[in-house]
């Protein structure tokens, strides 16, 4: 599979999803980022709508540990293939928990996840070539 989309600008994803609540990500993540994601880790992952429901009693509790844990997945994924991850679990829950002080920090979250979404899918391209 090549990977179309290596730049994405994580910042501003999480910003957009951070002030619709979680519902841009409802369009995102299927359209864009689950394919491939499932493509590099060589395996389903629940859908996103899926965690977002679920999340919804705990007030989005379930959804949070749901990215984080996807976060990790990738995290794995980039040291597997030889490139310094900018995401992990910690990194994602921490800074939507304690990084919603500053109001940035599920931006920051979230950057750090596309950042290296993107250089998985870019070092991926290369080796394809």
């Amino acid at each position: 599979m090549r990977f179309k989309h290596t730049k994405r600008p994580g910042f501003l994803l999480g910003a957009i999803d951070f002030l619709t609540a979680g519902t841009f990500f409802l369009l995102y993540m299927p359209l864009s980022v689950t394919p491939e994601v499932e493509e590099i880790l060589g395996k389903k992952v629940q859908p996103y709508w899926l965690a977002y429901i679920l999340g919804i009693p705990d007030a989005f509790v379930y959804t949070l540990i749901w990215m984080a844990r996807l976060c990790e997945d990738v995290k794995n994924k980039a040291i597997e293939l030889g490139i310094k991850p900018h995401t992990s679990w910690k990194h994602m829950f921490w800074w939507n928990v304690a990084g919603m002080l500053v109001l940035v920090g599920p931006a920051v979250a979230t950057w750090g996840f596309f950042k290296t979404l993107n250089e998985i899918e870019a070092k991926l391209n290369r080796q394809e070539k």
